[in-house]
């Protein structure tokens, strides 16, 4: 009878966790060293699952998931890497893989993840495409929040659904839009971003339709719009929120119906166009207030992806400021300049308003301003340099606070605050300390002073 999960990794240490982890679930495995000793048992039997590393000597991981769809194989594939960027996670899942997880993994959701692929083992995976397209900007992001964007991408990778990207300004909206098409069937077909917000309310609707001759004084010729542009590919709506209310009932007729009418025009248009909408604003509160249509609302946020802020990814800041300088110093001709140690420290420890933008402008700055090689701290803009701002009284505020919002509770007739107050301040030190240790049980476990199956069961009670 052959073993339920295959485990294939030259990692040593990675066999030995995953097979323990396999062992107390229950669960029966078999493990190898390299993926040729794997497809060779293959020929013999087959698993219900097998676990995959990505980078391995000889076959590695997406070798293996080509090797398996071209014997039209269904077994599902789970892969790991220690590599974790976008197009790791957009070939593995293009590959078939079923799901894709970075190193370090939290082995009790690996084996829950198991035990759900088990449980729908009889789901065919679907076939997908071999080609990875590289993207016009590497996106860099080793942040939970970043990674689980990664997964989103490459499970879209096979679909043309429309998407809403929210997030504030700066974080890379248009980036993820042109990572959506480039990862999508429409990679080869047109990719048109139009910005709502830096197009005048009156000349919206022939940007977005185009025009006719004599449509209007001053146009002389007929003008494509963006939708006739996009045919075949993906149109960027970037700022939808923007958008005047008159553009909208006719962008909500024209994704109703896939035709529209040139400003000016009698003869409809007919086109084949996936949306891709972005938005820093709240949409839901737009709707409410009557500024935003709130059926387009609903056909554009069919699939709803949430950028983090820089500051909820600070751990990235050294690869970003890296990436960025050696962009600007080939750009403008100089050479590549390095941050210092305390440098980055010192970056990681700001508040980054202006986001992704705001950190690539400082290094063009820097590539331009810095006056040697080596960058340190004292040699980044003034508004920048000065040290954070620190309470020497901090550790004591929020007892302070704790003891206010106590006595208000009682005061207004509230008894056992105790329960209340219980789980809110656990589950603050809890996610502080997860977000801390980059989502990984053992270390939050360690912050907190815990062993990991009391975070575990914490978890769990607090519904984090």
């Amino acid at each position: 009878m052959s073993e339920t999960v295959w485990v294939v990794d030259d990692d040593h240490a990675i066999r030995w966790v995953l097979e323990k982890a396999l062992h107390k679930a229950s669960i029966t495995f078999r493990s190898f060293t390299n993926g040729s000793s794997l497809l060779q048992q293959l020929l013999v039997s087959q698993p219900k699952l097998i676990i995959s590393d990505i980078r391995m000597p000889g076959i590695d991981g997406l070798q293996l998931l080509n090797e398996l769809r071209q014997q039209s194989s269904n077994i599902p594939v789970l892969i790991m890497t220690a590599h974790s960027d976008l197009d790791s996670a957009v070939a593995s899942y293009q590959g078939g893989a079923f799901d894709y997880l970075s190193k370090p993994f939290d082995t009790d959701e690996v084996i829950m993840l198991v035990q759900r692929i088990l449980q729908n083992n009889k789901d065919k995976v679907s076939e997908r495409a071999s080609a990875c397209v590289s993207l016009p900007e590497k996106m860099i992001g080793e942040a939970p929040a970043m990674q689980e964007l990664f997964r989103i991408i490459g499970r879209l990778s096979q679909s043309t659904i429309t998407v809403m990207i929210r997030g504030a300004s700066g974080t890379g909206k248009e980036l993820v839009a042109q990572a959506l098409h480039q990862h999508s069937p429409r990679a080869n077909q047109p990719f048109v971003p139009l910005n709502m917000a830096a197009i005048p309310k009156d000349l919206i609707e022939s940007e977005l339709f185009g025009h006719e001759k004599g449509a209007f004084t001053g146009a002389s010729n007929q003008r494509k719009g963006c939708f006739e542009q996009a045919h075949g590919g993906t149109l960027f709506l970037d700022e939808i929120g923007d958008m005047p209310a008159e553009a909208q009932t006719r962008l909500l007729r024209v994704l109703a119906d896939s035709e529209f009418f040139r400003v000016g025009g009698h003869n409809s248009v007919r086109v084949d166009v996936r949306i891709i909408a972005a938005t820093h604003q709240n949409l839901e509160q737009r709707v409410k207030e009557g500024l935003f249509r709130e059926d387009l609302f609903h056909r554009l946020n069919v699939i709803c992806i949430q950028l983090p802020n820089l500051s909820e990814r600070k751990q990235d800041i050294p690869a970003l400021a890296e990436h960025f300088l050696q962009r600007s110093a080939n750009e403008l001709g100089v050479k590549c300049k390095q941050l210092a140690h305390e440098t980055n420290i010192h970056l990681q420890s700001l508040d980054w308003p202006g986001n992704v933008r705001q950190l690539d402008n400082l290094c063009r700055w820097i590539s331009v301003m810095g006056i040697s090689t080596v960058i340190f701290p004292s040699d980044l803009p003034i508004e920048l340099q000065a040290p954070i701002k620190t309470d020497q009284n901090s550790d004591n505020d929020w007892v302070n606070e704790l003891s206010i919002w106590a006595r208000e509770k009682m005061e207004s007739g509230q008894h056992r605050v105790l329960e209340e107050a219980v789980p809110k301040f656990e589950r603050a030190l809890i996610m502080a300390s997860l977000r801390q240790a980059n989502g990984r049980r053992q270390i939050a476990a360690d912050l907190l002073g815990w062993g990991r199956n009391t975070l575990t069961r914490k978890i769990k009670e607090l519904q984090l």
